[in-house]
């Protein structure tokens, strides 16, 4: 059983929260991220299903204003960019800024570092606000979608890409324990500090695992319409393609776990006292 590290000495002050801890991290998960599967897209196969995938659920185009939460390495910014976008790319973490501004010197991306519950972006600036694999990490997931709300024009979209990370079903944690395993054997690195990532979940607001109908009822909460929710299928098929053989097995843990949710902001019509419903 691991034992979970003790604070530095920085950390152990009363002002180290839960907010530091997810920055720290993923700072240092900067690292090794496009080493995960999940992560980085690896073949043309998987960029396309992700472009597909992402228009289905919002279609966009040249010039179309998106804001790119928890923007990572600049894995879905470079799907955005071949849509001809304009991004602004957010991450609380400067590391994980470095590293995509290093992968997309030259491009027109504008990097922010910030706090995905509170972008401090202007009102009605964006086309598209999209994510991947943030809302798990959020501590108040109805302060961040009331401020994407916020920032989005009337009409614009939001998709969400994200989890259940928590819940496992038996056949899951079989899966799970073999791919444990087959990396024992391999020698595979140590791509994360689980002990950090414990005691991340234990704080934030999906604790008992993200599951896409609460997160349709909150997004609802906060004013927004025409939510639709969707498997990742074609993608996690290219994933599994370029997988390993541990990985493979990760990914058929976690098949059914993950999905897209997209959702509008109310036009201005619909918000205009006495317009048809």
């Amino acid at each position: 059983m691991l034992q979970e590290p003790t604070l530095d000495a920085a950390q152990a002050g009363s002002n180290f929260g839960l907010k530091d801890e997810i920055r720290t991290y993923w700072g240092k998960r900067a690292e090794t991220f496009d080493l995960s599967y999940g992560h980085k897209i690896r073949s043309r196969g998987e960029f396309d299903a992700w472009s597909r995938l992402i228009a289905h659920h919002a279609p966009i185009g040249p010039g179309d204003r998106v804001l790119e939460l928890a923007s990572g390495t600049g894995e879905v910014t470079r799907v955005l960019l071949g849509f001809g976008c304009s991004v602004d790319a957010l991450d609380l973490c400067e590391a994980m800024i470095e590293r995509s501004k290093r992968k997309h010197r030259g491009s027109a991306v504008r990097f922010h570092l910030g706090d995905a519950e509170n972008t401090m972006m202007p009102d009605a600036r964006y086309d598209l606000v999209i994510c991947r694999n943030l809302v798990w990490t959020l501590v108040d997931p109805q302060a961040a979608l009331a401020d994407w709300l916020r920032v989005l024009k009337p009409g614009g979209a939001l998709v969400v890409i994200d989890g259940d990370w928590v819940n496992r079903s038996r056949r899951a944690r079989l899966l799970q324990r073999l791919s444990g395993r087959v990396d024992r054997l391999t020698a595979a690195p140590r791509l994360w500090d689980e002990a950090a990532h414990r005691r991340i979940m234990r704080g934030v607001f999906f604790r008992d695992g993200l599951k896409a109908p609460a997160l349709v009822a909150l997004a609802s909460a906060a004013g927004f319409v025409a939510i639709r929710i969707g498997p990742l299928t074609g993608v996690r098929r290219c994933q599994f393609a370029s997988a390993s053989w541990s990985e493979r097995l990760r990914l058929l843990a976690t098949y059914d776990d993950t999905f897209i949710l997209s959702a509008r902001k109310p036009t201005l019509a619909a918000n205009t006292p006495g317009a048809s419903r």
